[in-house]
């Protein structure tokens, strides 16, 4: 087998245009990019701790081993939660309940109250004593319980003596849209459940009769162990190259992770020949959807010091996710890329990624590492590494079950990753 050059790192990805670059690396990059996100998918749901987090954990060391890594796992500590009859009910008419964590239960038989309806603001017009507050959230594509849109509500209904609260989660699939929180403590004073919009509509309607309603938030919980990887190859340069991406979730996470993990594989298989004059560490978490714990576990125990660090590419969520038509005849799926992704860099690297990644839907118009930020890519700007670029995105099906193998595109993914291959190469010179 020929071994991989800088030439080859950059095979189909060099000074060419996008739609060039993609037709030169078809021969080899898509299927080797479609059998990883078989295998990322394959692997299930990916919640941090869980089966499929814990196996997709040893099949990417297992990976870098192959590569030439050294490789470490780092155990952390990440909640759980498994319901048992998750629901809320009013009058004849009930629905499944989503517990946010961390799980703050209710009692086996729920607890029960008049249904109040509570705006994104807090704002009710009835009394929250004694009520379970329905939270009718925006429209949106939301991934966390952190924005204020989300917490200030349900904080207001618990500080007015609400027993429990529904976040109806509205966006654009219609399910369960499920959110992240912090993973050290519970953030809310009661019991708190997601609900789907398609299933809101009676119990809104039950909430202006103030109609009672019984919330059962029941199951079992408490902590787990997960682990980070990271693979090292130190060759006592004192000057790292750092690719990151995360790998757990609430969902299969297709479009969400799949993308990023096929990526940051490609690159770990490519870049121990490629960058001779560097050590290079590739770094996987889990425990992201609980505000990203696990990168920062990484960074306080394994991760290279910003001072001996050259370059850090982050890979983070939607590197790739299917676009869809959405509205008057439901979701459809579209053969482009959505949008709704961010490329954010280190102002130094402004000009070379409008370059690099002129005609990649979202990514064509990169923000400086100054400016915004979001995810585990926070994290690492504020630990103070010096040159980053990093990418984030939501995509519809984004923290919803049915973000599967539908969701993304090895061609997509195999276009995008061109670019990243060249960013890396120019941030690393």
């Amino acid at each position: 087998m020929t071994k991989p050059t800088r030439r080859g790192f950059l095979a189909g990805a060099t000074a060419l245009p996008i739609a060039t670059a993609v037709h030169v690396d078809a021969a080899t990059a898509p299927n080797a990019i479609a059998a990883d996100l078989s295998t990322y998918i394959g692997f299930g749901n990916k919640q941090s701790g869980g089966a499929g987090d814990t196996a997709c954990g040893h099949w990417l060391a297992t990976e870098l081993d192959r590569a030439g890594f050294a490789v470490e796992r780092l155990p952390i500590s990440v909640p759980w939660f498994e319901g048992e009859g998750c629901e809320i009910v009013a009058g004849e008419r009930r629905a499944p309940l989503h517990p946010q964590p961390i799980v703050t239960p209710t009692p086996n038989g729920g607890v029960s109250g008049p249904l109040v309806r509570v705006d994104a603001h807090g704002q009710t017009d009835a009394p929250l004593a004694g009520a379970i507050a329905i939270v009718d959230l925006p429209y949106g594509r939301w991934s966390s319980a952190l924005p204020k849109p989300v917490r200030a509500p349900v904080d207001a209904a618990f500080a007015g003596g609400a027993r429990a609260a529904v976040i109806v989660t509205n966006g654009p699939t219609g399910q369960v849209i499920a959110l992240n929180a912090d993973g050290r403590a519970p953030m809310f004073a009661g019991p708190v459940g997601l609900l789907a919009p398609a299933e809101a509509a009676p119990f809104l309607a039950a909430a202006m009769r103030r109609q009672p309603a019984r919330v059962t938030l029941a199951g079992r919980g408490g902590r787990r162990a997960a682990f980070n990887v990271i693979g090292r190859l130190d060759r006592g340069k004192r000057r790292w190259l750092v690719v990151s991406t995360p790998r757990s979730g609430w969902t299969v996470c297709g479009g969400e992770r799949g993308g990023g993990v096929a990526a940051w594989l490609d690159l770990a298989r490519r870049a121990p020949a490629a960058f001779p004059d560097h050590d290079i560490a590739f770094l996987c978490n889990s425990g992201h959807e609980y505000e990203n714990l696990g990168a920062e576990e990484s960074l306080k125990a394994v991760a290279p010091k910003p001072a001996e660090t050259h370059f850090w590419l982050h890979l983070g969520a939607n590197l790739a996710a299917r676009d869809w038509h959405e509205g008057l005849f439901g979701l459809a799926p579209l053969p482009g890329t959505d949008s709704q992704r961010y490329l954010v860099v280190s102002p130094p690297l402004l000009p070379a990624a409008r370059r690099l990644f002129a005609g990649l839907a979202g990514l064509e118009a990169p923000y400086a590492s100054d400016r915004i930020s979001a995810g585990e890519l926070t994290a690492i700007i504020k630990a103070g590494y010096p040159s980053v670029a990093g990418l984030f995105g939501v995509h519809r099906f984004h923290h919803v079950e049915g973000d599967d193998a539908r969701c993304v595109d090895a061609a997509a993914v195999a276009a995008t990753m061109a670019a990243f291959r060249q960013l890396l190469v120019t941030a690393a010179a």
